[in-house]
């Protein structure tokens, strides 16, 4: 197949991190040069001043012209604020904004079928939007508007020189002649103007900031969640803002008074007329030409294509996790090392404060964070008035390739208002989650697939790689006891009879003196930082020592795991192993596992994937390790994917704080 170049001008489209993704038809991109080769086809913005030059070469040279534009699920963040995009809009007839004349998007609505799976799709997918509460950009609060006992209507401005507004047959006139129109239309009812906060800033000039001269008017300046405002509200009026589609997903009447893609197909009252559109529509077929078929996807963090499912997965992860640690933060005795990373885990509407130890007093609208293994009796006592209101912080279930004992960045973390995950002694958010939530369909299908692909592709905690292949002895039951660090926290607070390896091994020999039991040291006593070694006669009691070969290929072999409290028993549960406990990890307690102890708190019995998302989907959080963005357990399993064809070996800093650990910190 002859190479496909597509040529552009401006620098911001080869700056798009997933380009290759979302433009597969061309398999190079290169700056428009005199000297260089003319390209296949042209690329630009839309119809933006920056595409001037773009559009003319094209039209020059008798080449196609493609307009891209960001896709209607854009991101979190904005462009501004290095947000890339995980959608974009290619249009090779016209530009979905310009109602002069006819787009892809148009043409599609005038004269498609949609047949039922795409419609269905459809229906999906808008259920998905509401239920997270998204829109193009996601960054604002999503805050409840002040209640009100009078009836409300939104109206919506736009900043002035929007190219929506003069390519939808506008002009500035037509936002004083809506405000109008909606006053007089709901005589009764308040109306609720939302301006740009940038207008609000006189940063930009918009078209409506005198209505709140209007004693009928309330003008909305601040960032807020569009959804919130529709919770007020039964009517939006808009002259050509995309706040009209999604006012139509939320179940909305919408007025527009210039032409937007979702007018004159008989979903919005109209006060301009396009002649060329003809057909009647649905609101699902609407959505399915303009989401699913007119815009592309793509995870702009593993710079994979993706669906539209996995793109509102990605941002509502990315949302909720925003939302959840907005505010202020004091982070107390974290090391210089640990400062480069726990600020994006807390994400881009957190502010945080380091210093070395926790305050005499806390600001009531602070919250303090602290890395939950400094958290011993001492600490308890020295700070008794803190613990109620502390945060603790903890590496992730699915964390890196490498040790946290090397240094190794983290990919996930997790952070709980109320005690930690492998503390039973006390409730955590992961428990309260496993307790309360109710799980829905498209959670509960995304961590079945979850579950799989981690099974497939063989991932862990730490992702170290071992030997690939283990001889087992055929039709004798096989149980796999894995070591654990002797000094671990889920150990001292969770498994309270059984506390070493060598009392685990004893422990699973007299109640299984048949079983061919292997034994896997883990990798941190391995690598000699960590204690936990076995004595001489905990060494007889297993048949295989397993510590050089991967856990993954151990887990696939194995008939059961038994364990105090390690993640392996999580793991082997994901591979559908049987699992008995001589502790309380956190996986225990749902009727998945066979449990030395209970815990009267979890009340509850759960299928294997409302475990898996609880664990891995809404109790952690995820951050990109390239951009330090809020991110999810899906592209993380991709990142690591990725990392692993990378050849890993530690450098001399992780050498020499590998020493220091064996010296001074992990020997007791």
């Amino acid at each position: 197949m002859a190479t496909r170049t597509a040529g552009y001008t401006s620098s911001g489209i080869r700056k798009l991190a997933a380009l290759p993704a979302l433009l597969p038809e061309f398999h190079r991109f290169a700056r428009l040069r005199p000297w260089k080769q003319k390209p296949n086809a042209i690329i630009g913005w839309g119809l933006k001043p920056t595409s001037v030059r773009a559009r003319q070469y094209a039209q020059r040279h008798q080449l196609p012209y493609i307009a891209l534009e960001d896709g209607f699920i854009r991101s979190l963040g904005l462009g501004v604020d290095g947000f890339q995009p995980h959608s974009l809009v290619v249009d090779e007839t016209g530009i979905y904004y310009d109602a002069s004349r006819p787009s892809d998007l148009e043409n599609w609505l005038n004269t498609a079928s949609f047949d039922a799976e795409e419609l269905a799709q459809a229906e999906r997918c808008i259920a998905l939007i509401a239920r997270y509460r998204l829109s193009k950009y996601n960054h604002a609060p999503d805050q409840p508007v002040q209640n009100s006992s009078r009836a409300r209507v939104l109206v919506v401005d736009q900043t002035a020189g929007d190219a929506s507004i003069h390519y939808g047959g506008a002009q500035a006139e037509s936002f004083q002649h809506m405000l109008e129109a909606a006053l007089a239309a709901h005589p009764e009812s308040e109306i609720l103007v939302k301006i740009h906060p940038d207008v609000i800033a006189g940063k930009k000039q918009g078209h409506l900031l005198n209505a709140a001269d209007h004693p009928r008017c309330r003008v909305i300046g601040e960032d807020i969640n569009p959804w919130a405002l529709f919770d007020q509200v039964d009517h939006v009026y808009v002259v050509t803002s995309q706040l009209g589609f999604e006012a139509l997903l939320a179940g909305k009447q919408v007025s527009c008074f210039g032409i937007p893609f979702y007018a004159g197909w008989g979903l919005t009252h109209d006060q301009l007329p396009c002649q060329r559109r003809r057909t009647q529509r649905t609101l699902l077929e609407v959505f399915a030409a303009a989401y699913l078929r007119y815009c592309r996807y793509a995870n702009p963090y593993t710079r994979q294509s993706a669906t539209l499912e996995e793109a509102i997965a990605l941002i509502a992860d990315q949302k909720r996790q925003q939302e959840r640690y907005r505010g202020s933060w004091r982070a107390c005795g974290f090391s210089s090392w640990k400062r480069r990373f726990i600020g994006g885990f807390l994400g881009p509407a957190a502010q945080v404060n380091y210093q070395a130890e926790l305050p005499a007093s806390q600001q009531p609208d602070e919250r303090l964070l602290v890395w939950s293994s400094r958290i011993d009796a001492d600490f308890k006592r020295q700070h008794a008035q803190h613990m109620a209101k502390l945060w603790r912080m903890e590496d992730g279930f699915i964390r890196s390739v490498g040790l946290g004992v090397d240094l190794t960045q983290p990919l996930s973390l997790v952070i709980d208002s109320q005690g930690i995950y492998y503390d039973p002694t006390q409730p955590s958010d992961l428990e309260t989650l496993l307790n309360d939530t109710t799980f829905s369909d498209d959670l509960l299908l995304r961590a079945h697939q979850l579950r799989e692909r981690l099974v497939a592709l063989k991932l862990s905690k730490y992702n170290i790689r071992g030997t690939a292949e283990v001889e087992l002895p055929k039709g004798r039951y096989t149980i796999l006891v894995p070591g654990q660090v002797e000094s671990d926290a889920s150990i001292a607070t969770g498994s309270p009879h059984i506390n070493t390896n060598s009392g685990l091994l004893s422990a699973v020999r007299d109640a299984h003196p048949d079983a061919f039991i292997v034994y896997k040291a883990h990798p941190d006593v391995l690598s000699e930082a960590r204690v936990g070694a076995l004595d001489t006669n905990a060494k007889r009691l297993y048949d295989l020592d397993a510590s050089g070969i991967d856990i993954a290929t151990l887990l696939e072999r194995v008939d059961a795991v038994h364990t105090m409290s390690s993640l392996t028993g999580f793991e082997a549960l994901l591979r559908k192993r049987e699992v008995s406990t001589y502790g309380l990890p956190f996986y225990a307690g749902w009727g998945l596992t066979q449990d030395a102890l209970s815990c009267p708190r979890r009340t509850r019995s759960l299928s294997l994937d409302a475990l898996v998302a609880g664990t891995l989907i809404l109790y952690p959080g995820y951050v990109d390790p390239t951009t330090h963005q809020l991110c999810n357990a899906e592209t993380v399993v991709s990142l690591l994917e990725q990392a692993r064809t990378q050849k890993s070996t530690l450098t001399w800093k992780q050498h020499l704080y590998r020493c220091y650990r064996n010296l001074l910190i992990g020997r007791h």
